[in-house]
């Protein structure tokens, strides 16, 4: 195994600039990620770009992107574990309809054409930053009662908040399996809605569920690069996620020291800025 990979990375010693350049954008995603979402919009591009030219060339630049990232949502869950620490059944009941909706959307990707979800993806986005943006407003009005956003809080949800909470993750959890970009602030929505506290608590939530995600979503691509054709640029994912890992890491305790107020005007930015992105492509 370690001579495979060491011959991989002779193999491209002379791209060195360009695995340069991915670790940096990989370093400034993974940080990105651990405050609110959107880093796949810096490498997936970037990996395209560097990439040699295949007809699954994006396919290809997704599934590296997905692998490479990972390690980065493991050290930023790792960096919010206190915030989510007294809240386990929300936990438990948001984790596993995010890793079944991110094996179906890791599925997807592999048996259709991107154009299919490409369309609504600028959709979502926009949608998510319009609704963290109004956050606050929304949380006052999603909960049925006062008791009922305290119950949330104290980790006592009744259980058709509960069921609507892991249907909409579930769904979350399938696009983020499909593409990804933007998941951090499709949740960040969600939870705050729920009312799950502020938005360092909501951050902690979002990180274990995005490490969940692609998690199950690297490890298909593995999986189908072990059986069929490689469609992984190791090389690249490993630089990434040497990268990923100190951008996960910084970025957690930066967003930490940030008031709550900052981070969802921060989100907000991002989402919206993602959003200009995918529309004008």
């Amino acid at each position: 195994m370690l001579c495979a990979c060491a011959l991989l990375l002779f193999e491209s010693a002379n791209s060195l600039p360009s695995l340069a350049f991915i670790a940096a954008i990989t370093a400034v995603a993974a940080a990105i990620n651990s405050v609110a979402g959107g880093g796949t919009i810096l490498t997936f591009p970037a990996l395209a770009a560097i990439l040699p030219a295949d007809p699954a060339r994006l396919v290809i630049a997704n599934a590296t992107s997905t692998i490479g990232l990972w390690p980065g949502t493991l050290s930023a869950t790792w960096e919010y574990r206190h915030e989510r620490s007294t809240q386990p059944k929300w936990s438990t009941w948001l984790f596993l309809p995010s890793i079944v909706g991110s094996v179906i959307g890791t599925l997807l990707v592999l048996v259709l054409p991107t154009t299919y979800f490409d369309a609504v993806v600028p959709v979502l986005i926009l949608l998510a930053a319009a609704l963290f943006a109004i956050q606050p407003l929304l949380s006052k009005r999603f909960a049925d009662s006062q008791k009922n956003k305290e119950d949330n809080a104290s980790n006592n949800p009744n259980k058709k908040t509960l069921l609507f909470a892991a249907g909409v993750q579930f769904f979350i959890g399938m696009y983020g399996g499909y593409f990804g970009a933007g998941i951090g602030i499709l949740m960040l929505a969600a939870l705050g809605g729920l009312g799950l506290g502020d938005a360092h608590r909501l951050n902690g939530f979002k990180n274990l569920l995005a490490m969940g995600i692609n998690a199950c979503a690297a490890i298909t691509f593995i999986l189908t690069s072990l059986f069929t054709d490689s469609i992984v640029a190791w090389p690249e994912a490993g630089i990434m996620a040497v990268a990923a890992i100190l951008g996960g890491l910084v970025g957690g305790r930066l967003a930490r020291r940030c008031h709550p107020n900052t981070i969802r005007k921060f989100v907000a930015v991002i989402g919206f800025g993602l959003a200009g992105y995918y529309f004008i492509t």
